[in-house]
Order: structure tokens, then C-alpha cells, then sequence
């Protein structure tokens, strides 16, 4: 039994902050929901996939983030309710979709829920979307704990269905990933029947077609229906005030920074001297609620993560009251009061408030600090980033990097984003040269594969994953075709979406909800566009590099699918191709041509180096069978076998 989808009404549990979300759309009785899995999001999906079933809702890891917000318009526009589910930077792909449908509107209740990610703990930025929601004109909702990320969903729905338009939530990771108690809600017992009415008059918000044009009546609506959200949020049981009722300083703030400035002033006792404004509706702001609280105190501290979003709209909002509240005083991001970047902390918010009501604090003892920094970097042995014992990817890098050295002609790789990312690093032997977003190494490559009229004669690839290569790299890989761009493509097929946990992708057998659909074969799709294919085995070094170094040496546009599972995947993990073993007695180590190569430069974390008996040794509890430090060794030191 899974509490999120099981659990009955009145019960009380610990839920993780996306599970909450996920609970919350269950309730809302939500018929569809489509995402694109990514840190720290992906658990929202992944929990109503398994809820999919027994709630009879249709869910699905889409290819992209726009095709996603498509397929939960669809149902919208059908009568359902239905949620559109992504990290940061997929607002970012969605966008495009998402201006035209913030104006076209939306008939059932249609939610986007974005998952930040301040300091970028898992993440390659910490990129905010709340900006999309105050330039498509949509309200923006911020849930500032575990029951009100539940809470919040269902009131989104309603208030999509009220202004008829989509709704966007944001979280953060310590609200995604943190854990809080939960008291669970109805589940709901009528589903609504799907039906698309298109017949009405051409500008029937509810029987017509549904388009963004004409423009200047579409965007009178949209603005209208924002006037409508806002007159909502005055009241909304997500905006309250806590403290006194004339603070020194006032604190603004919203999501888990609620929590942060919380403990902050229980650290500091300044709970008669700081008052505490919490928003669950942070765009637009609502200005009788605003001018009621704002006038409480002349200090206004906004305390949000990352970028002033919330600050800069108080500052504009206290200017437009400035008549009735008085002038103030602000700080937050921007005066340097918070750091600029990164995530927040209550240690963080407590020293900013402490420095804006002048009295002292300190978050930790110093000798503590120096006691606790020597010990992170002095008393822990020191270890790299590293791809997994068995990754396909330090295989494939170093066939790549391989090749690229005999070609001899200074050629580069352009890179993209996925556990392959590192290949930035030594455990890639530094092979990536350029690395953007989800597609971009090939749209790159597509560009200096077209400067040869220009005197550049080194060899370009890009790399992208299985899961990449239908999110986005296809499009780059038409499009290089298309104007005959001198590009190798190498598709780093693992099987599965590995870095954010395996979901599916078009190109596996089993959809978000293990149902059996059918796969689209990379191989076909490239050719079918008109690019030269070859397939290899990664761990197979010799093939590898013989088919790399013939495609070099070859124009136009090359398609190289190195396939091989993720030493992780659920199907492989516990599984071994080959018995490895490594016979400390050949091992010359120091005293070979190669000195030490294998743990010097191949790297894996399955061999380690024996200063005292100088030789290789093998770790056999995390040495996952992959073979390939056996081709790579010159004294025949490591051997392998077919494994029993």
C-alpha cells in the first residue's frame, strides 16, 4: 500500500514534500499529468505512475517538457483536470508553448508545478521560472510547507478553473526532497467524461476552437482573467501574518524560506521585535493585503531564493503605495544582506536579520568551523568525481578521447547534459569542450561542422544519451543533415533516462506505468533522416575506436550508438558480463611503460593502487564485471571471463 494514493481522509503521515504534491493532484482528482523526469521533480510522476491504476489517470514521462504542457493542455481542453510536471530549466523548453497557451486560456483545471533548484545541488544552474509566470501574465503560487504543498494543488485547480487559465506552482529542493507531517483529504469518486467542444462561436472560450489569435482581444482576456486571480488572492488562506503589530522589521518572504525565517527569529528571540509576512501567492501580489501588512513597519527584509524576484515586485508595489504606507526601508539579495547566490539557510537568514536589527549572532563556534573544515578536507581521504565501476561512459570517453589522439587532427567534442557531463573531468580524460543544455552539444556541433569555408579542419562530434537524443538532440541532428553539416554524433545509449532514476523514454518497451508500448529505434530514426549509422559496444575498445576513427575520416553527417545498460539500471545491478581478476604478481605498476595507467589515468573506482605491495589491486565488492580495464592493461596483469 502507498499512503500517497491509499491513505484515507483524516489520516496523518510523513510525506516527502513531492509526495504531498502528488498527493494533492489525487485529490484534485486531476485525469492527466505529463511530465520529463529531472532533480528534484521526478518523484511527482514516478508516484502517480504507480497511482495510475488505481486512480484510472493517465500519466506519462513525455519526450520533452513542451510536448508535456501539450498533453496535459489536451485534457484540459477536453473538460479534465490535469497537471504539466518539470525541473527549473524545463520551463525553459516549455516556454514556447506555454506563452500561447497562457493567452488561448484553458477549460479544466491545468496546473504546472516547477521544481527548483537553489545552489544547484543536482542541477547544471539554479535558474529560476518564477520570471515565466510574471511574463506569460499567470499566477504564481509558493507552498511554504509539507500540508500546504498538498493544499495548495487542489486550491490551483480551482483558481485555474475560476480564471480559466493555467496556474503555476513553484517548489524548491528542501521542499521537494524534505519531509513533513501531512494530514490527507478526500479522494475524489466522480470522474468527469473527456469531451472537446469545438462547434461554438469562433470566440467561445468554452464551445469554440482554442487559439492564442486575435491578439489584442486574447490579451485584454488574459489580463482580465489575471485582475480575477488577484481580487482571489486578497483573500487566500496561503498569504498570513505572524508577530506583532508594529515590528522593527518585517520579514516578506515565501516556499521553504518560510521555514528558514521561522527558525531564524526563534534563533535570534526576536519574536516581539520581527513580524512575519508568509505568501503563498507571490505573483501577483495583491495590494490591499500588501498595504495592510507593509504598513506595519517602516524595515522590510525579503528572504527568498535565488534571484529578488519577490523583492523587486514588494519595492515596486511599496513605491506605487508609498502614499498611504510611507517610505521604507528594504534589504534582502539585493543591499547584500543575503548572499546573491545559492540557497538559503536559517543560519544564513539569521545573520542577515541580525545584522538589520544590530545585534550579534554567530551560527557557528569558530574553533568549531576550523575543527570541522580540517576534518572535511584533512581527515576524509580524498577521492574525484568519478563515473560509476562499470559505467558505459568511461568506456565510450575513452574510446573517444583515444581515437581523437591517433586522428591527430586536433578534433573536439561537444558536450551536453546527463551523468556524461563529467567527462568535463578526468574521469572523462577531460574529453568534453563545450556543455550547455539538453541538446545543445549537437546544435553546436551542427554550427562548427559548417566552418570549414572558413579554414577549420578539426574533426567535430557531439554526444548525447538515449533519452537526450528524443528530448531534444533530434531536432539538431535534422538540422545538420539538412545543410550538410561535417559532424560525428555519438549516442551514449544506456537504456533508460539513468541520471534522474531510470524512468522510460520512446526508445524503451515499458511506459511511465510498466505498460507495454512500442520502441523507437535510434539506428532507424537517424538513418531515416540521412545520416550514416554504426553501432558498437562500449565496452568492446578495439570495435569502438576502429568504427570512431573510420567515421572521422568521413563527411557529412555520422551516427556512432555505443549501447551498453547502466551499471545501475535495476537490470543490471548485481549482474556480472565477466569475472575480472587481477594477478598482483604481473603487475609491474611503477617499474611498466604504463605506469600505473590503470588507476593513474583509466580510473575506476573497482581498481586502486597498493603503495605497499607497488600493484594494481582489484576491489572485488564493487568491481561490476565490465571487462574493459582487461583491454587496457599492457602487462596482461587483469584478465576476464565469461561470467557463470
Amino acid at each position: 500500500m502507498s499512503v500517497v494514493w491509499e491513505g484515507k481522509q483524516g489520516t496523518r503521515h510523513l510525506l516527502m514534500g513531492n509526495d504531498a504534491f502528488a498527493r494533492g493532484i489525487i485529490e484534485a482528482g486531476a485525469a492527466v499529468a505529463a511530465g520529463y523526469p529531472g532533480t528534484p521533480s521526478s518523484e511527482i510522476i514516478e508516484n502517480l505512475a504507480q497511482a495510475s491504476k488505481a486512480t484510472n489517470m493517465y500519466v506519462e514521462w513525455s519526450v520533452n517538457e513542451k510536448v508535456a504542457m501539450e498533453v496535459a493542455a489536451a485534457a484540459s481542453f477536453a473538460g479534465l483536470r490535469s497537471a504539466a510536471i518539470m525541473k527549473q530549466v524545463g520551463v525553459n523548453v516549455a516556454s514556447d508553448f506555454m506563452l500561447h497557451l497562457s493567452e488561448s486560456g484553458t477549460r479544466g483545471g491545468m496546473v504546472l508545478i516547477s521544481c527548483e533548484d537553489p545552489g544547484a545541488l543536482s542541477s547544471g544552474n539554479e535558474g529560476e521560472s518564477r520570471p515565466f509566470a510574471k511574463m506569460f501574465e499567470i499566477p504564481l503560487l509558493e507552498p511554504g510547507d509539507f500540508q500546504e504543498a498538498k493544499e495548495i494543488t487542489g486550491w490551483a485547480f480551482e483558481l485555474s478553473e475560476k480564471i480559466r487559465n493555467l496556474v503555476m506552482i513553484r517548489s524548491v529542493t528542501r521542499l521537494s526532497h524534505a519531509s513533513g507531517n501531512v494530514t490527507l483529504g478526500a479522494l475524489p469518486q466522480v470522474r468527469p467524461q473527456a469531451q472537446f467542444k469545438h462547434r461554438g462561436f469562433f470566440l467561445d472560450p468554452d464551445t469554440g476552437p482554442v487559439m492564442t489569435f486575435p491578439v489584442e482581444y486574447k490579451h485584454q482576456l488574459m489580463q482580465q482573467k489575471l485582475k480575477q486571480a488577484v481580487e482571489l488572492f486578497e483573500d487566500c488562506p496561503f498569504n498570513r501574518y505572524e508577530g506583532p503589530d508594529r515590528p522593527k522589521v518585517l520579514i516578506v518572504t515565501s516556499s521553504a524560506c518560510y521555514l528558514y525565517s521561522k527558525e531564524a527569529i526563534q534563533l535570534l528571540g526576536a519574536g516581539d521585535r520581527v513580524g512575519l509576512l508568509k505568501l503563498g501567492t507571490t505573483w501577483p501580489l495583491p495590494p490591499k493585503f500588501m498595504e495592510t501588512h507593509l504598513s506595519r513597519s517602516k524595515v522590510i527584509f525579503t528572504v527568498e531564493e535565488v534571484l529578488p524576484f519577490l523583492e523587486d515586485n514588494v519595492k515596486i508595489m511599496a513605491a506605487d503605495l508609498a502614499e498611504r504606507i510611507g517610505v521604507k526601508k528594504f534589504h534582502g539579495r539585493a543591499d547584500g544582506t543575503l548572499p546573491t547566490v545559492n540557497e538559503l539557510n536559517p543560519d544564513l537568514v539569521a545573520a542577515g536579520l541580525a545584522k538589520i536589527l544590530g545585534v550579534p549572532y554567530q551560527a557557528v563556534d569558530p574553533e568549531y568551523a576550523r575543527q570541522a573544515l580540517e576534518c572535511a578536507f584533512f581527515g576524509a581521504p580524498h577521492r574525484e568525481l568519478a563515473f560509476c565501476p562499470g559505467c558505459p561512459h568511461r568506456a565510450s570517453f575513452w574510446s573517444i578521447h583515444s581515437a581523437l589522439e591517433m586522428d591527430g587532427r586536433d578534433g573536439f567534442v561537444c558536450g551536453d547534459i546527463g551523468c556524461y557531463s563529467m567527462a568535463f573531468l578526468p574521469t572523462g580524460f577531460s574529453t568534453l569542450k563545450t556543455g550547455h543544455a539538453m541538446g545543445s552539444g549537437t546544435g553546436i556541433a551542427s554550427g562548427f561542422g559548417k566552418l570549414g569555408r572558413f579554414g577549420l579542419d578539426q574533426p567535430v562530434l557531439s554526444v548525447c544519451g538515449d533519452s537526450t537524443f528524443f528530448h531534444a538532440a533530434m531536432p539538431a541532428l535534422v538540422n545538420a543533415v539538412h545543410n550538410q553539416s561535417d559532424i560525428t554524433i555519438v549516442v551514449l545509449d544506456n537504456s533508460g533516462t539513468a541520471m534522474t532514476g531510470f524512468q522510460p523514454h520512446p526508445g524503451l518497451t515499458v511506459d511511465a506505468a510498466g505498460d507495454q508500448v512500442p520502441a523507437l529505434n535510434i539506428a532507424d530514426v537517424a538513418r531515416a533522416m540521412g545520416a550514416r549509422v554504426e553501432l558498437s559496444d562500449p565496452f568492446d575498445i578495439d570495435t569502438t575506436r576502429h568504427k570512431l576513427l573510420g567515421l572521422l575520416r568521413k563527411g557529412g553527417v555520422n551516427v556512432l550508438i555505443l549501447k551498453q545498460i547502466c551499471a545501475l539500471s535495476p537490470e543490471k545491478k548485481g549482474r556480472k558480463l565477466f569475472a575480472v581478476t587481477l594477478d598482483e604478481a604481473v603487475c609491474s605498476g611503477e617499474n611498466c611503460g604504463c605506469n600505473k595507467l590503470c588507476t593513474r589515468v583509466f580510473k575506476c573506482p573497482g581498481l586502486k593502487w597498493d603503495a605497499e605491495k607497488k600493484s594494481a589491486h582489484l576491489d572485488e565488492v564493487i568491481c561490476s564485471g565490465c571487462g574493459v580495464c582487461a583491454s587496457i592493461c599492457p602487462s596482461g596483469a587483469i584478465t576476464k571471463k565469461e561470467a557463470a
